[in-house]
């Protein structure tokens, strides 16, 4: 990438979390209980798109918060300042700081940050990816030995039930799941090897794009639900696995469901 430099975007990430490690935040309701916004997701958004600008002049934005989508660029930052806003805001250490850069469509680099842990995952189209400066890559374990990070949809719980459904079919076949309530570092855990499989039915392109490139230069494989590459610029489901064998199982059981 000739444009902007991993490095100073890892930089500017570590300085924006100083508006995320405080206790002192307020939270507002953005559509019930279920969707909330504080404080620190606004000053680390606006903190953000401030230095990323003067980074790459010219560069559009597409954020979580207050309405930013201008996606007519040819470079666009596609940030969520805290991914896993509830998380954060109960004092669970599952939330992120989520800055990816995206060309036309194609992801360029991403970083995601969780303060609280203090992991830095960052990577560079054909660089390869890291975790506090040391190269990450996915595990070997079959799918008998997989565990898979998932959700149930909490906006759109009509889907439940078939989300549910989902997950009991795969965990007949795999060890175990997990539900950490913050897609970009469960992406990022897949893509270390402490998870093999992630699915869900619906996110935003803030709640993975970052963490998507952190997979497949790990080694990974992601896809649309329906197994279709990914549309970075509009929301919608994620299968990713370790493999190309365990993705195709997970796969197939999601369409089983969806019938996609």
């Amino acid at each position: 990438m000739e444009t902007v430099s991993l490095d100073a975007i890892v930089e500017i990430v570590r300085q924006a979390a100083q508006y995320m490690l405080t206790d002192s935040f307020e939270i507002t309701q953005k559509d019930g209980y279920t969707n909330i916004v504080t404080s620190s997701d606004v000053a680390v958004q606006e903190f953000l798109c401030g230095k990323l600008s003067q980074l790459l002049p010219g560069s559009g934005f597409l954020c979580e918060e207050e309405d930013m989508q201008d996606n007519s660029h040819e470079y666009t930052w596609i940030i969520d300042p805290i991914d896993g806003t509830a998380n954060y805001s109960r004092g669970v250490d599952t939330c992120a700081i989520c800055v990816g850069l995206k060309r036309n469509e194609e992801m360029e680099c991403g970083v995601v940050f969780l303060p609280r842990t203090d992991e830095m995952f960052a990577a560079q189209k054909g660089k390869g990816a890291f975790r506090n400066g040391r190269r990450i890559h996915v595990s070997q374990r079959p799918f008998q030995n997989a565990i898979l990070s998932t959700a149930l949809p909490v906006y759109h719980k009509e889907y439940a039930r078939l989300c549910a459904d989902i997950i009991l079919d795969t965990i007949r076949e795999c060890n175990d799941f997990r539900r950490l309530g913050a897609c970009a570092p469960e992406l990022c855990y897949v893509a270390m090897g402490r998870f093999e499989l992630f699915y869900e039915y619906l996110l935003s392109p803030w709640d993975y794009a970052a963490a998507s490139i952190i997979l497949t230069e790990a080694g990974g494989i992601i896809t649309a639900r329906d197994g279709s590459p990914l549309d970075i610029s509009n929301p919608g489901g994620l299968v990713a696995g370790n493999n190309r064998e365990n993705f195709e199982k997970m796969l197939a059981i999601v369409k089983r469901h969806t019938g996609e």
